[in-house]
């Protein structure tokens, strides 16, 4: 069944719960990088545009003490969200009580509230995490602030926390809807599609440190994809498994069994490096050459060769569906960010091909290039985006209403 969307709810005149991703990079009150905020623009331009009074509820960070409230605060973002709506932006420095009501109440059609930090509720209470941990009372109340509940969180979906699951639980018991947002609809379907029906060929592209982070996806994914090319640190446990050298590269000794039964169930559908670039060094100064398959001794591998980005490359070119979750090597260091970056151009060249990034250093990586107006769909949720692909279901997505 297809999840209730924002648009398919009558807003005008309505108090809207929008539980959105506001978790962004701030120091000293200065925000890094808003691209999280622009991303929930388009839901709470439609409630606004469309007659609704939309109540923003997000976390950020870890909650443990009261001193990490002051560094924590979401204000800085609510000053960010007016510059980009061109409107006011109330900010509510409490998520919970009189001075919050107080201000929903005074609401006219078309205002934006940002109530502070929800995971502020997982310190100084008798139940422990309330909102981490999902208390039931504290998602009924924030319910009961609302006539719609709109989840545009796709980071925070792998989770159960009362501002999702709780929310939406109580909303639906009230009969009340809850539907998703913009964000959200765009994850669910362009995730969604290429674990339950992807385009062939359908090539998946894995990279990071470690094989146990994306056990699922590659099992999930071997008899869907028609291609699973592997880089990154994980690839020499693979290339360990089959015996090959590795040298001093990053790998993980108690996995190097469940890599050759991964071997064995994909076949000629896992594509390993053919050539690495090595150095002595986990060190951008640090002097690096071009090897084969085997790392010498004394070596680590930090980045896929030439040879491999080219197999990688001829592979890619007729690709109609591609997911991409992970760098090929040490994409933080110049001199090992070649092969993620000439993945990037790959897909980025793809013509009418779906093309979806998880996240992470595949995203910085098209964005770096220039590149992310071309790619079909950037992800907003590395955890959440992992598990998807994993094919489990998410409570935060469960948790909507069906149409």
């Amino acid at each position: 069944m297809a999840k209730l969307i924002v648009s398919d709810v009558d807003v005008k005149n309505k108090k809207v719960l929008i539980r959105v991703d506001f978790n962004v990079p701030i120091k000293d009150g200065v925000i890094g990088n808003d691209n999280r905020i622009v991303a929930a623009l388009p839901t709470i331009k439609y409630v606004v545009e469309n007659g609704g009074k939309a109540i923003l509820l997000s976390h950020l960070g870890r909650i443990k003490s009261d001193e990490d409230k002051k560094a924590l605060s979401l204000r800085p973002v609510a000053a960010r969200l007016s510059e980009l709506l061109g409107k006011e932006v109330k900010f509510v420095p409490t998520n919970e009580g009189a001075e919050l009501e107080s201000a929903i109440n005074d609401m006219n059609d078309g205002d934006v509230i940002l109530m502070e930090n929800t995971r502020f509720q997982d310190i100084d209470n008798d139940f422990g995490k309330r909102e981490s941990k999902n208390d039931p009372k504290l998602g009924e109340y924030w319910a009961s602030l609302g006539d719609v509940y709109v989840n545009d969180a796709f980071g925070t979906a792998h989770r159960a926390h009362a501002s999702n699951v709780g929310i939406a639980t109580a909303m639906k018991a009230a009969n009340k809807p809850a539907a998703a947002g913009y964000l959200m609809e765009k994850e669910i379907k362009y995730l969604g599609n290429a674990v339950d029906n992807p385009v062939h060929p359908f090539v998946t592209i894995l990279g990071g440190a470690k094989v146990s982070d994306k056990i699922g996806v590659i099992e999930n994914l071997i008899p869907k994809s028609d291609h699973i090319l592997i880089g990154g640190g994980m690839a020499y446990t693979f290339l360990a498994a089959q015996g090959h050298k590795i040298g001093k590269s990053l790998f993980e000794a108690d996995k190097v069994e469940l890599a050759k039964d991964l071997l064995a169930k994909a076949g000629d559908k896992l594509v390993l490096p053919v050539d690495n670039v090595a150095a002595a060094e986990f060190s951008n100064d640090a002097k690096h050459e071009v090897v084969g398959v085997d790392i010498p001794d004394g070596e680590m591998g930090l980045d896929i060769g030439p040879k491999t980005i080219t197999l990688f490359k001829d592979i890619l070119k007729d690709a109609k569906t591609v997911v991409w979750n992970g760098p090929m090597g040490a994409f933080e260091m110049s001199n090992y960010a070649e092969g993620t970056l000439e993945v990037g151009r790959a897909l980025g060249d793809l013509k009418d091909a779906s093309t979806i990034i998880g996240g992470g250093d595949s995203a910085a990586a098209a964005i770096q290039l220039g590149i992310a107006d071309k790619i079909s769909h950037i992800s907003t949720g590395g955890g959440a985006s992992l598990e998807y692909l994993e094919g489990k279901e998410l409570p935060g997505i469960a948790a909507i209403s069906e149409k």
